[in-house]
């Protein structure tokens, strides 16, 4: 495989002619901040958090799509790059519930993004849809990286369970129909749960803890349920 050689904040690296700039830049040792992109999901470049300036090119460039070039010269944070992503970030925080998102809320620092630069933006605030046993969907956390979309489709388990809903502000992860998550082709299989970066997707019985429920509360309703669901099939 032919390679290629190019510089990324004043570094020269080599790698494979296919890699993508945040490919070369890890090479490096160069974090680039990421939301949408997961190693085990078809990099999008929804979130473009991960923008970087390419010398000559009159855009920032979404380094985990953008192929690296022989000669080409690469700035990570540049003033023009750390503005776009501290605005991102900014932008994200008006309008989601980010606690549970331990590496956005760790870029938020390093960006010195200001919580309350849009104070009068609306916030998502849809209730949790506690329609399963196995895990709870938040969409008040739910940035929309599209990885749960994902890896319930062609990157992994290829049940279709999970699309977008609905459109502009509104759009959200859903189920076809909007159907209750046990009358899907979801099989349960957690890879959603497993790849969400923010907590929208989350084990039930973690919820139901941060809920105030004992361990023994949460034995006593999942038999109470299924005691439930046994009659129904009656």
């Amino acid at each position: 495989m032919s390679e290629v050689t190019l510089t990324i904040d004043g570094q020269s690296v080599t790698v494979a002619e296919h890699a993508t700039i945040l490919q070369a830049a890890g090479a490096l040792g160069i974090d680039i901040p990421t939301i949408c992109y997961h190693e085990a999901c078809t990099a999008n470049a929804i979130c473009r958090l991960c923008v970087v300036e390419v010398e000559k090119q009159r855009l920032l460039q979404p380094a985990c799509v953008t192929q690296v070039r022989d000669g080409m010269v690469v700035q990570t944070r540049s003033e023009r790059v750390e503005r776009s992503r501290r605005t991102i970030l900014e932008m994200l925080d008006s309008a989601v519930d980010l606690r549970d998102a331990p590496d956005i809320q760790a870029q938020l620092v390093d960006y010195n993004a200001q919580p309350d630069r849009f104070p009068d933006a609306e916030r998502r605030a849809p209730a949790p849809i506690d329609d399963n046993p196995m895990y709870i969907r938040d969409y008040a956390k739910c940035v929309l990286c599209w990885r749960c979309v994902q890896v319930c489709a062609e990157d992994a388990q290829y049940t279709f369970a999970l699309s977008f809903d609905k459109r502009g502000f509104e759009t959200q992860i859903g189920t076809f129909f909007d159907l209750p998550m046990p009358e899907t082709t979801c099989v349960f299989c957690g890879q959603c749960v497993g790849v969400c970066p923010t907590g929208a997707l989350k084990p039930r019985r973690e919820w139901l803890l941060e809920q105030g429920k004992t361990p023994d509360e949460i034995m006593e309703l999942t038999r109470a349920e299924r005691r439930k669901s046994r009659r129904a099939k009656q």
